[in-house]
């Protein structure tokens, strides 16, 4: 058997290649959009990949099965309760699939999604421990998907709980302790509160760890897992349906293309939203007016997908040499509008003098110098509700997570300045610059973020 696990840690997002060296045959579950690593892989190997399959509809990514299946002509695989526009092959509960001696064995787990599903791991047909199951979303290590994300038409959060109880405490937990726990998110996920930094684990260490997996009653369990989540990030609902249509494929060949700079004003005056995906020390030093500052660093894909909207056109400045980076990140998310890019945005800037602004940002003791004054400014608060409860926050603050920000504009007032901080001050240079896109005039961020502010203010024994 040849198993791969291949980690994405811009969505913190796990896809597997599982295969029968004797026969060649491979089959790819929840793979990512940009398809190539599978398929080199698979070269590599002498593999030919028969079948794809996702263990539900992923929220945070595109899903990368009709690629795969149209370089391949491999099935693609759901589990039964799953509606698409596309062909599929719907699973049923511990149905099989032989790749030769390596067996794939399906149990539905739905909770996280009405048709979520796991896969069993079979080394050898007639194995009876397997050697490890694919969680999908339904079992994390250190965690379980939550049920509210996103309910499903006609399906409640709290009935999603009840069937998320019964798919951890019933199914999952019943698999041997030997059993390998391979999930397709790991810490950072959005689908998820809890979520370890391991890549894998045993049912064994879960049943131990796992704060969901110690046995309680249904009422217990759903209050538990759905208590303190964070709000989804605004790009969720879209890549959920998008999931399910016969959408546009992905090719990395037709990617968007460098740009003039006369053609990246026209179509910045056409209303093409500048994306600018550099560091937020270099934002702040001068960017463009109305930009939107996504740093490369980090989780890009998801805070784009926060912040930008699918239908904008987008026009991308980045890092020297990750142009072509940025996009594809973009389009794993389905935000396929990115129209092109600058390769020198050093150069453009110092073209357009007349439209180069600098971004505001305060020390912390500037910021307290600032509140003493006549006009102090409203401080917001743009961390998760978790970080806010774990380690304080500054009084009169404000709270409004990054994920709630593009849907709350309408509750910051317009008419006073505006100082906005996170844990570090990454995640306020985004979420200043959105604001300053959407017409707010007079804002700032805190350098060092929350964790400046709360560093001591006088010397030690003072």
């Amino acid at each position: 058997m040849l198993f791969t696990q291949y980690y994405l840690d811009c969505l913190s997002q796990a896809s597997y290649m599982i295969a029968d060296e004797t026969t060649g045959q491979a089959v790819v579950v929840d793979p990512r959009r940009d398809v190539s690593e599978y398929l080199a892989d698979a070269q590599a190997h002498g593999l030919t990949v028969t079948g794809v399959i996702n263990t539900h509809f992923h929220a945070d990514f595109v899903a990368g099965h009709l690629e795969m299946a149209d370089r391949t002509g491999a099935w693609i695989g759901y589990g039964r309760r799953a509606e698409t526009e596309y062909p599929i092959r719907k699973f049923t509960d511990g149905e099989r699939v032989s790749l030769g001696g390596v067996t794939l064995q399906i149990m539905e787990t739905p909770g996280h999604t009405p048709e979520s599903i796991s896969v069993l791991v079979y080394e050898h047909a007639d194995d009876t421990v397997p050697y490890g199951v694919l969680t999908g979303d339904a079992l994390f290590i250190g965690d379980v998907g939550r049920p509210d994300l996103l309910a499903s038409v006609g399906v409640t959060a709290d009935e999603l709980g009840a069937m998320l109880h019964d798919s951890v405490q019933n199914k999952l937990m019943a698999l041997p302790e030997a059993v390998r726990v391979f999930p397709a998110h790991g810490a950072g996920s959005s689908c998820g509160k809890n979520l370890s930094t391991e890549k894998q684990s045993t049912i064994g260490e879960q049943r131990a760890t796992n704060y969901a997996c110690a046995p309680m009653s249904r009422e217990h369990f759903v209050a538990l897992v759905t208590a303190g989540q964070s709000a989804a990030p605004g790009y969720f609902a879209f890549d959920a349906e998008l999931n399910r249509k016969n959408r546009l494929l992905f090719d990395p060949a037709a990617a968007p293309r460098p740009l003039s700079l006369t053609e990246f004003t026209e179509l910045r005056q056409a209303g093409a939203v500048v994306v600018d995906s550099r560091s937020p020390e270099e934002f702040a030093n001068g960017h463009l007016r109305g930009a939107v500052n996504v740093p490369a660093e980090g989780r890009f894909a998801e805070q784009a997908g926060t912040v930008l909207d699918p239908a904008d056109k987008l026009i991308v400045m980045a890092p020297e040499n990750r142009e072509e980076e940025v996009v594809t990140r973009l389009a794993r998310i389905g935000f396929d509008r990115a129209v092109g890019y600058l390769r020198n945005p050093e150069d453009a800037l110092k073209e357009l003098t007349e439209e180069v602004t600098p971004a505001s940002r305060l020390t912390a003791a500037q910021l307290r110098t600032t509140l003493r004054g006549q006009n102090p400014p409203l401080i917001i608060d743009v961390r998760t509700c978790g970080e806010r409860s774990a380690n304080g926050f500054i009084e009169g603050a404000m709270h409004i997570p990054l994920s709630e920000l593009p849907t709350r504009l309408g509750e910051i007032p317009a008419d006073r300045p505006l100082v906005l901080h996170c844990a570090g001050g990454y995640r306020s240079s985004i979420a200043a610059s959105l604001l300053r896109h959407r017409g707010f005039e007079d804002v700032s961020d805190i350098l060092g973020g929350y964790a400046a502010w709360a560093l001591p203010t006088e010397p030690a024994g003072a």
